[in-house]
């Protein structure tokens, strides 16, 4: 059996398999003081559901997007003081969801102003949010909300259950906790779950992909900070007595980041481990000179997790698994050949250029980056059906123009109408949504999802708009379409520069693009690979899929094209038929240099 057909058939055998273990966790914990444990037992319990809750609400935002966050204690003080104000004259059961919803709009309103800030991303967002617990404890500490000396939660009403109301809140916490892990499996797989992964690894492809990032970030940053929330909400009531300095200790959000590190911070079961770990370590070494001893520990653990675990003990059982998909690939046969194709006029009715209906056109297009003139007022059209060659020396502006269309830049001056709608202000993931897909001229897969999910990203949110099991069978067909299909569980680091290359085109081809614009794809290729390539191109164009060609290869831009623009220094200096604008002067001139005057 291939390796790409083992995984889906794990996958569907553990769809219902942990949910329903899931269930049977909450049934168990739930019923468990029927039978009258000890109450440091209870005690135990609740403080391992409340980490579990803290550290998976963290892993949400930070584990899955990639955004670091130093300040998740702001969330969970939010919470914390929330129900310590509320609790005496409301009901804890609604003070649990208003502490969440506080908390969840606290997330999107830093969020909404945040990431529409690119640059604010890795060190930069982990301060910001450090320094908003800060900003947030001082506000407290100054204002009624506190007011210096804490707030003791007098008069809360909790309902008896199984005759003692401490039970009532280890139930809260198993509740909140079982409810955070589903919540956190819910994510990782759904869609979105997908998109934000994409995010982590490399967020200017999703956006070119069709993600969605700012909308998902702000998603994903509600959630998180939401179930903080909560957790803060309940765990108010465990203490009784809130105060400013052991509410926002950088104790809590450092617990929180240790224990989703060790456990594995990209998979929604890697907080529980972690949590678990940490929780029982600090229960060992309690009391006494043992408590120097389990943060002596707990740092080692901390060490060890980042040089040798850095995907946490749940990332260690996925190296293992690819480890064995790793002596297949070897063994595996090569990719087929490309079967012999057809060249386009040869049974395949090409309309003449000038019938083509034009759906994407350029007008004045221009963009300067620190007074360099990268476009100026270029002019273009791109025509159904047809494959469009542009070329120009080194720095003319070719992928310029290319990252313009594809949204990844936005022109300072001009229009791009796609179809008559002018799309030069659209953001990226609109336009992929449109039907325009490109490559890369250095390959750019996420390196850390599998050849398969690099491929079902651009199905799911590309002009084909998939759901997750069709993406599944698109990107198989396009993974065979390539050669790539027994590599479909392979990581983008095991394949070499040609698959790489032919996994960016897999990708394209997956999104059902009306354009799909190739940049530089035969760069760095052998003379056999470039064949292949070409062939390839070929067969993607099928005689009516629009493709932009940009390439240095000049007989590859001959043997495909239909129709060359040349681009000098951001200007548009020759259009036309391939081999009349070889020879044209202008382009020679760009390319050669003008010729020395004779004495």
């Amino acid at each position: 059996m291939s390796s790409q057909n083992i995984v889906p058939a794990r996958a569907s055998a553990t769809r219902f398999v942990v949910p329903a273990l899931l269930i049977a966790a909450t049934v168990f914990f739930v019923m468990l003081p029927a039978f009258k444990p000890p109450p440091f037992f209870e005690s135990l319990l609740y403080l391992l559901f409340f980490w579990i809750a803290l550290a998976t609400s963290w892993t949400i935002l930070s584990g899955f997007t990639g955004y670091f966050s130093f300040g998740h204690g702001a969330f969970y003080g939010v919470g914390m003081y929330t129900t310590a104000n509320l609790a005496g004259t409301l009901s804890i059961w609604w003070c649990l969801p208003i502490a969440a919803l506080l908390a969840a709009l606290l997330g999107v309103a830093i969020g909404a102003v945040v990431f529409r800030v690119r640059r604010l991303r890795g060190e930069l967002f982990a301060l910001l949010t450090l320094a908003l617990t800060i900003v947030l404890a001082t506000i407290i500490l100054n204002t009624p909300i506190d007011g210096g000396p804490g707030k003791y939660l007098l008069g809360v009403q909790l309902p008896v259950i199984y005759e003692n109301s401490a039970t009532t809140i280890y139930l809260m916490g198993a509740l909140v906790a079982m409810g955070s892990l589903a919540i956190a499996r819910w994510v990782q797989y759904s869609r979105l779950g997908r998109g934000l992964f994409a995010i982590s690894d490399d967020e200017d492809v999703a956006e070119v992909l069709g993600v969605p990032t700012y909308r998902y970030k702000l998603l994903a940053f509600a959630i998180s900070s939401g179930i903080a929330g909560v957790a803060g909400a309940v765990q108010a009531v465990f203490v009784s007595y809130v105060t400013v300095s052991e509410t926002f200790s950088g104790t809590i959000a450092l617990y929180v980041i240790l224990m989703s590190v060790i456990g594995g911070a990209r998979h929604w079961l890697g907080p529980a481990i972690g949590a678990t770990f940490v929780t029982l370590l600090n229960f060992t070494f309690v009391s006494g000179d043992s408590a120097l001893a389990a943060r002596i520990v707990i740092g080692l653990a901390l060490i060890l997790a980042t040089l040798f675990l850095p995907e946490g003990v749940v990332g260690l059982f996925r190296k293992r698994r690819l480890a064995h998909v790793q002596p297949a690939l070897e063994a595996a046969p090569a990719a087929p050949p490309v079967p012999p194709v057809t060249l386009r006029g040869a049974g395949v009715a090409v309309a003449p250029q000038l019938e083509r209906k034009v759906i994407l056109r350029g007008e004045g297009i221009s963009l300067a980056f620190r007074g360099v003139q990268a476009l100026d007022r270029v002019d273009f059209e791109i025509r159904e059906g047809e494959i469009l060659g542009l070329v120009g020396p080194n720095g003319s502006g070719k992928s310029t123009l290319i990252n313009v269309m594809s949204g990844f830049y936005k022109p300072d001056g001009g229009r791009l109408l796609l179809d008559g709608e002018n799309i030069a202000r659209a953001p990226a993931h609109h336009i992929a949504q449109l039907g325009i897909a490109r490559t890369f001229q250095i390959p750019r897969p996420f390196p850390r999802l599998t050849v398969l999910e690099n491929v079902m990203v651009a199905a799911m949110f590309g002009g084909a708009s998939m759901r997750q099991t069709m993406s599944i069978v698109k990107a198989r067909e396009m993974l065979a379409f390539v050669g790539l299909a027994e590599r479909a569980q392979a990581l983008p680091s095991q394949l070499n520069l040609h698959q790489r290359k032919f996994l960016e085109l897999a990708r394209v081809l997956a999104s059902d693009a009306r354009i799909v614009m190739l940049d530089e794809v035969l760069a760095g290729l052998t003379p056999a690979e470039i064949t292949s390539a070409i062939a390839m191109v070929r067969r993607i164009h099928g005689g009516t899929r629009t493709i932009v060609f940009v390439e240095h290869n000049m007989r590859a831009v001959i043997e495909l094209t239909d129709r060359l623009i040349v681009l000098n220094q951001g200007r548009l200096i020759a259009e036309g038929a391939p081999r009349e604008v070889m020879d044209d002067p202008a382009v020679v001139r760009a390319y050669l240099g003008a010729p020395d005057a004779e004495g």
